[in-house]
């Protein structure tokens, strides 16, 4: 089923437009590939940028709050002809919504797999991006509750979390699991006695 991308507030997407505008902004940017290409550049697939602020499943357990997030800011991804070459991030001001910088690297790629992975689930969801700083980890957050406001909301248990390239070691890339599943390992990876990962989670041997 197709994913329901949440449509990005008009200025922020604004903004990004006015930066691949810009001569100065696309020179300056530290993406060889973007400063290379000499034809017309979109920015396409919006996804809410979501931070998770406590990482903590001890309150879960004892029927505290689950771990919050908070959006920082949306991400665009940059095609240009029929592959995406880069992606744009913005961040949210005293003023409103501003360009932050462009970026290249194995995130584009991952998102971009990610998506294509989870169109073909067979469940409709909206897409979101969750960055885990302590972890330096970023997943796809599938969120199921396709028509919600995308800037607020928290994981439900049955969301899934799809983990980016590069994932944490032990972790796979690309494999998709309930919220409520990969919540406690990442918990667990923090800890100094981390008990062994389920098999569902292991990444396979190389």
């Amino acid at each position: 089923m197709p994913l329901h991308v949440p449509p990005a507030p008009a200025p922020a997407l604004r903004c990004v437009l006015a930066a691949l505008g810009s001569p100065t902004a696309v020179h300056e940017a530290h993406t060889p590939a973007l400063r290379a290409l000499q034809g017309p550049m979109t920015a396409e697939l919006p996804l809410p940028v979501h931070v998770l602020d406590r990482l903590n499943m001890s309150s879960l357990a004892a029927g505290g709050r689950p771990p919050r997030t908070r959006l920082t800011g949306w991400r665009f991804l940059i095609r240009s002809g029929d592959r995406y070459v880069a992606a744009a991030d913005t961040r949210l001001t005293p003023d409103g919504w501003a360009f932050s910088h462009f970026f290249e690297g194995p995130y584009v790629a991952a998102t971009e797999r990610a998506l294509r992975q989870a169109e073909s689930l067979g469940t409709s969801y909206q897409p979101r991006l969750l960055s885990v700083p302590e972890l330096y980890m970023l997943t796809l957050w599938l969120h199921g509750a396709v028509g919600a406001d995308a800037s607020a909301g928290l994981p439900a248990g049955e969301d899934l979390l799809v983990p980016l390239a590069p994932a944490p070691p032990g972790i796979a890339a690309y494999r998709p699991h309930p919220v409520s599943e990969l919540l406690p390992v990442m918990t667990h990876r923090l800890t100094p006695a981390t008990a062994p990962l389920p098999p569902s989670l292991a990444a396979p041997a190389a």
